[in-house]
């Protein structure tokens, strides 16, 4: 073998070498850092408030408001959770009101529950309520998956009041 062709393949190796720890540390930040979020209203918000303002005109009648739907006269549901309850893991006893906003769960310093729990990704799984007042689980493509009573969530799945959501040791239910 030629010695040109022994530096090449030493050059070749030694590239393979790098980009392998390069991939390796970008790695661990984001599983450190997670990634940045943000949300679709709040972009479009500051994106409005940066505008100059225009000239008034006058509106002919003013766009339609989407509206809720209403269960019995605008009363919630009769067995409709109202809190979020962790009943095992290290933060058994912790309780969430559900105000309608979703709720994520991730060993990310930015998740609603926080959890410090080695089987738990960083962005693991999301709850969050559907135009029904029904409240949906979703894993977040985490690597120990997110159990709804003893089946693994693939897809996006409604709640039963009561039904334990499995983290890792974590364990959280719906109440009412």
């Amino acid at each position: 073998m030629s010695e040109l062709t022994l530096t090449v393949m030493r050059l070749g190796f030694l590239a393979v070498l790098w980009l392998f720890v390069i991939v390796a540390v970008q790695v661990i930040r984001s599983d450190l850092f997670g990634t940045r979020v943000t949300q679709r209203g709040a972009r479009r918000e500051a994106g409005r408030q940066q505008q100059p303002p225009r000239q008034a005109r006058p509106q002919a009648t003013p766009p339609p408001q989407r509206q809720q739907p209403q269960n019995a006269g605008g009363r919630q549901r009769r067995n409709a959770p109202s809190k979020l309850v962790v009943s095992e893991g290290t933060l058994a006893g912790t309780t969430v009101a559900l105000q309608g906003q979703t709720i994520t769960l991730g060993r990310a310093h930015d998740s609603t529950i926080v959890l410090d729990d080695d089987y738990a990704s960083s962005r693991h799984a999301r709850i969050y309520p559907d135009r029904d007042g029904q409240w949906i689980v979703e894993d977040l493509g985490s690597t120990n998956g997110t159990y709804l009573g003893r089946s693994r969530l693939t897809t996006p799945t409604p709640i039963p009041l009561g039904e334990p959501i499995r983290i890792g040791k974590t364990v959280i239910e719906l109440r009412k």
